[in-house]
């Protein structure tokens, strides 16, 4: 007789079940990814709706602080995430987009989600997709998309870890958006500024209007200063039409001071309940003293209704262990490599004001690859005087630009002899370094113009923690 084979070992069998979770994941990615995009919405509420009503309704099972906003929603609500974690809360986070895996849009306890946590959640909602998708067939309506599946497995996923709080971003808007199925007891609108018109309008007026719907009954608002007292004013109506109270920068709280400190800032915040001296934030930018000026507003609102003062100890720990990849991140060394995932002109704005406020490069060479849906000309204007050349590129997505036509752009703006058009964003990349490396110790290179941007050349310098 022939001898039988070893047993496996666990460390083998460990291995197999690895490469099973991982080959169910690619799948079930597949399939999510076969649905309408998140660029391409369905404007209602009634899909997600009721998947979750079927559901039992899993995101009133813990509270939830919901942000809208322009800019600096996913930094925000990352810095609230990390403060109430320092207090000992378990949390769950849902931003969008993702750098590089989908799983990162779900965080659990400040990490992406688990796989194997994921595909269980999945199967938990994907019969009751499948239900709500066959009565819209029925009807000649759509199926659900891709975000919403995503908000779905997010919220099932937070009631089943369970969370103590869930810190929510929307994916755009606010009233129709898949989120807002939730209601949260804190809302925090960052700046609104135009952005995605042909779904929310062209006027700001008309976007806070819509980002306004997150304002639930009884709940308290948490404002940026909105530089316009028609989107404040609008804010304002809202949360006295539900009963909710607010608070606005500059008004109830608001940033005190802030100076350029090593590898960051020092803050001073005034709050709701008091002021907090002596906080370091770990990035740079006005635009990001800001998100976190907003986030202790917010956690404070959640806390104690704005009337209980916070640990100033703990707060400090957890603005320290705060991260943002892909906001202004270096993501090398020699020469000094940003990455940042400003993609409309706000953002744009923020970046260049960061950038003049942090950074002293002899000389700073862009990588810029920009959507086609974007304002480019606007984008680059706003860069034009912090950067000396730019390499225009695309990235891997079927929304990029053509670099021909961005080139022909970014010409019309820095001049011929400042634009380099390369095809490829890892060559572009290569010569980006070339160039900045031939400038000596100050030379530098920013990577920006989306979150795709960012994302791929953070992958191509082998950075892929979120």
């Amino acid at each position: 007789m022939g001898r039988m084979a070893p047993a496996p070992d666990s460390s083998q069998r460990e291995a197999a079940r690895t490469l099973e979770i991982m080959q169910r994941l690619r799948e079930v990615e597949e399939s999510i990814l076969a649905r309408a995009p998140e660029h391409d919405l369905e404007p209602s509420l009634d899909r997600i709706q009721a998947v979750m009503e079927l559901a039992g309704d899993p995101q009133r099972t813990y509270p939830v602080i919901h942000l809208t906003g322009t800019n600096g929603k996913t930094t925000t609500a990352r810095v609230i995430e990390s403060i109430l974690r320092e207090m000992g809360l378990t949390t769950g986070r849902f931003t969008s987009p993702h750098l590089h895996s989908m799983l990162e849009r779900i965080s659990i306890g400040g990490r992406p989600i688990e796989a194997e946590k994921f595909l269980r959640s999945y199967a938990e909602v994907i019969p009751l997709i499948e239900l709500v998708d066959a009565r819209s067939a029925e009807n000649d309506e759509p199926r659900m998309t891709y975000f919403e599946v995503l908000v779905a497995v997010a919220y099932a996923a937070f009631a089943d870890a369970p969370v103590d709080v869930a810190i929510i971003e929307v994916g755009m808007g606010g009233s129709w958006d898949a989120t807002n199925v939730a209601d949260g007891v804190v809302s925090v609108i960052t700046p609104i500024a135009l952005d995605h018109q042909h779904f929310l309008g062209n006027r700001v007026t008309d976007i806070a209007l819509e980002k306004s719907g997150i304002i639930k009954a009884g709940g308290i608002v948490i404002s940026a200063d909105q530089g316009d007292p028609a989107v404040t004013a609008i804010l304002a109506e809202r949360a006295e039409e539900v009963g909710a109270q607010i608070a606005v920068e500059g008004e109830q709280f608001g940033l005190d001071g802030a100076d350029v400190a090593l590898g960051g800032q020092a803050l001073s915040v005034r709050g709701l309940s008091t002021t907090y001296p002596d906080l370091f934030l770990p990035f740079h930018g006005a635009h990001m003293a800001q998100n976190a000026t907003l986030a202790i507003a917010a956690v404070e609102a959640f806390l104690g209704g704005g009337e209980q003062e916070l640990d100033l100890d703990v707060l400090k720990a957890g603005l320290a262990a705060a991260t943002s990849p892909g906001r202004l991140e270096v993501v090398r060394r020699s020469p000094t490599v940003l990455v940042d995932a400003a993609h409309n002109p706000a953002g744009a704005t923020a970046l260049r004001d960061g950038l003049q406020e942090a950074f002293t490069f002899t000389k700073l060479v862009g990588v810029v690859a920009i959507l086609k849906d974007k304002d480019a000309s606007e984008m680059l204007e706003i860069l034009e005087p912090v950067l000396d050349e730019v390499i225009i590129t695309r990235t891997t997505s079927a929304r990029a630009m053509r670099p021909n036509d961005l080139g022909e752009i970014a010409k019309g703006i820095f001049g011929e002899a400042r634009v380099t058009v390369v095809g490829d964003l890892p060559d572009a990349l290569d010569r980006a370094a070339g160039i900045a490396d031939e400038s000596g110790v100050g030379g530098g290179v920013l990577a920006t113009g989306s979150v795709i941007t960012a994302a791929e050349v953070r992958m191509l310098l082998g950075v892929t923690d979120v």
